[in-house]
């Protein structure tokens, strides 16, 4: 039998420069509005932590760049912690949301973000995979000048990389049983892919 976590969770997913964390923050605020206890983590946050700690990297995006084994380290030991946190802070009627990618490109090539390693300890009810324009994406990566992310700004490898993540986001869920929902990323508008988010969380509570 699939087992799920006390509390809802969703993974929301989408590639670099897609909005996705901003998009997060506008499903936050309506939460909050409504009174429902949630939290929001980023799982690359917590494979920094743990890469720091090992000694392996100084910054996020030199994690894409070790070694797969490395990186695959990284992902189980940061699912196992994202789900101890939330454990010790949202009970059954808690929403966990984790912010990261269904697919990473990394110098040896396509990686998934969500191997089976880690959707079996986060065990979502919903993968979402937020998406928008090209053009818009390639715009966002190069007003971001708090990554580096040259290897990835260009609209063709934007272009395959939206399509082989929404086929990894299926891949992860068909492991786990868990839907995949596909929302759009309005440039200039944030919050209307947030409250496709939130009207998905209704539905799933």
């Amino acid at each position: 039998m699939v087992s799920r976590n006390p509390f809802l969770t969703l993974i929301v997913t989408g590639v670099p420069g897609v909005g996705k964390t901003t998009v997060l923050r506008e499903v936050s605020k309506i939460l909050e509005e409504r009174k429902v206890k949630h939290l929001v983590l980023n799982f690359g946050d917590f494979m920094l932590i743990a890469g720091k700690r090992l000694g392996l990297v100084e910054h996020r995006d030199q994690i894409r760049h070790l070694p797969l084994r490395r990186q695959l380290e990284l992902q189980e030991e940061a699912a196992k912690a994202i789900v101890e946190e939330a454990s010790s802070k949202l009970d059954e009627s808690g929403v966990l949301l984790v912010d990261t990618h269904a697919i990473i490109r990394t110098s040896t090539g396509y990686w998934p973000g969500l191997p089976f390693g880690v959707v079996s300890v986060l065990k979502p009810d919903s993968i979402v995979v937020v998406e928008s324009k090209p053009e818009e994406i390639l715009a966002r990566q190069m007003r971001d000048k708090s990554r580096y992310r040259a290897d990835m700004s260009d609209i063709e490898i934007i272009k395959e990389l939206l399509e082989i993540a929404r086929s990894a986001a299926i891949a992860s869920a068909v492991l786990v049983a868990s839907s995949v929902y596909i929302v759009y990323n309005v440039e200039g508008d944030p919050s209307i892919a947030a409250r496709k988010i939130v009207e998905l969380i209704e539905k799933l509570r």
